[in-house]
């Protein structure tokens, strides 16, 4: 399974004695919360991907950025790694802990320091909801873009982490596009503030590589969010098809046409049935796939576009176009697309959430790849994604009580993934590597790649104490594993031409 450990990384993690690291941090410390009775740290022992457990050595929960220096500094001082955890709301095992170290958790760092109206900007700690952003800044008109599934919960510091994106991320950007400044902790200890109030920063561009990385090279301690004036009109077009291969195609037609849309998403025909079941959106639980299409800018703007994607949507064959009526229905139709996850869960004991993403004219093609693999795996797969950017969510059916299911899940998402790397894709587009991608990323890179991203970790990170073992598999990993980087497009996938 994709859980187990490389072995260079155990013997390299070591023996901790938990009293001698547990009665130094509170010396140090007094006010620190620290867990460490088993009926305690069982909470923390995953994050959202629920199938993977491990429990954490020690938690700490901190409240002030001096006490996280010194957890660093006495943790790096006795070689202990450390993982950060903010919400938990992540979904590639990213914050699962590790029995030999220390889980760091950020979610008491909620506040906001700052909105600034004028200079459109928000200055917040690491726990702070994506969500409350959004909130706090309303008042003034402005928002913060990035909006994942999860943005009720999720922390803006995971968001950092896994450069998360959400609905509207094909017109406004990931989290990499919206954030203007991070501040850290090194392992060491040492306070770096990346990112400047500019539109650059001399030197490298160090906040971009600090994006997607996963906690492993550093801990976020503060972000200042870029904030946009909400658009005076956003409407919301629904189309319906009689197949996923139409409306994959219609996807590349309305970027082709030159527009681009506030957001772009589709549903599969299971996941139709999952999310009106569940939140009665008024979605068309006959059709095959359906597409919805925001659009949003000035009101002329707007009803233009309505009608260039009511001609785009027409002549690739849908089914049936609406407009969604008035406010009320475009946040109703808008709901069944974000709860899509919960409404899946409700159709299968477990169900596993995978993340790749595909140049979008090789939509339909991956899509037929996807149906042909659940079909051979024998496990349904429901399908739910951002069109617009092809970050392609499946989701694999299963029973984790039947014996060998949840390997076969396992095996079935590594086989997507694969696909999508076949056809130009890649193995993630927000929801990170984590321990759940960390083979494919031995499909996706050669070893000359590899041990690139390994020195990267090294410059920040020399001991490799925070979060190791996740993201980036060492090569003996791969080794051992057979896998094989894929080289111009061709790879072990050999009835690829017939999808």
């Amino acid at each position: 399974m994709n859980i187990l450990y490389d072995e260079a990384v155990d013997g390299a993690l070591g023996k901790v004695d938990a009293r001698d690291l547990f009665a130094e941090l509170r010396a140090a410390m007094p006010d620190l919360q620290i867990l460490h009775r088993e009926e305690d740290l069982h909470p923390y022992e995953c994050d959202g991907l629920s199938a993977y457990r491990t429990m954490p050595l020690l938690v700490v929960l901190p409240e002030r950025i001096e006490q996280v220096e010194a957890i660093l500094r006495i943790c790096h001082a006795r070689r202990v790694p450390v993982v950060a955890r903010g919400a938990g709301t992540g979904l590639s095992g990213g914050a699962l802990p590790l029995a030999q170290g220390v889980l760091l958790v950020m979610a008491r760092f909620n506040r906001i320091l700052e909105v600034n109206p004028r200079a459109r900007f928000a200055r917040v700690q690491p726990g702070v909801r994506n969500l409350a952003i959004s909130q706090a800044a309303a008042p003034h008109g402005l928002y913060y873009a990035p909006d994942p599934s999860s943005q009720i919960a999720c922390s803006i510091g995971g968001n950092v982490a896994e450069n998360a994106g959400g609905v509207h991320c094909l017109k406004y950007g990931l989290t990499v596009h919206n954030v203007i400044g991070i501040e850290i902790l090194t392992m060491e200890g040492e306070r770096l503030k990346l990112g400047a109030d500019a539109l650059d920063s001399p030197g490298f561009d160090l906040l971009a590589l600090f994006m997607g990385s996963e906690g492993m090279l550093g801990i976020v301690t503060e972000v200042t969010v870029k904030l946009l004036p909400k658009p005076r009109v956003a409407r919301v077009l629904m189309a319906s098809f009689d197949s996923v291969d139409s409306a994959g195609r219609a996807v590349a037609d309305i970027i082709g046409e030159g527009i681009i849309p506030g957001g772009l998403e589709m549903m599969d025909k299971l996941a139709i049935q999952a999310a009106e079941d569940f939140i009665h959106a008024g979605y068309p639980v006959e059709a095959e796939a359906i597409l919805l299409c925001e659009l949003d800018g000035v009101e002329a703007d707007v009803a233009e576009d309505i009608e260039r994607v009511r001609a785009v949507l027409g002549r690739a064959g849908a089914t049936a176009v609406s407009l969604a009526r008035d406010e009320a229905e475009r946040v109703r139709f808008w709901a069944g697309r974000k709860n899509a996850f919960p409404a899946v869960g409700r159709m299968s004991p477990d169900y596993y959430c995978m993340d790749g993403t595909i140049p979008r004219k090789h939509l339909p093609t991956v899509l037929r790849g996807t149906a042909a693999l659940s079909e051979r795996y024998g496990l349904r797969v429901a399908n739910v994604f951002h069109a617009g950017d092809g970050n392609m969510h499946p989701l694999i059916l299963f029973d984790a009580n039947q014996p060998g299911e949840l390997e076969r899940a396992e095996e079935l998402g590594g086989r997507i993934l694969e696909l999508c790397v076949a056809v130009g894709g890649t193995i993630t587009g927000e929801h990170g590597v984590g321990r759940e991608k960390i083979n494919q990323m031995c499909v996706q890179f050669n070893a000359d790649e590899l041990s690139f991203f390994h020195a990267v970790k090294a410059a920040f990170d020399a001991e490799g104490l925070l979060n190791p073992g996740k993201n980036i598999p060492t090569l003996r990993r791969c080794a051992e594993n057979g896998r094989m980087r894929v080289h111009q497009g061709e790879m072990p996938f050999p009835d690829l031409e017939r999808f």
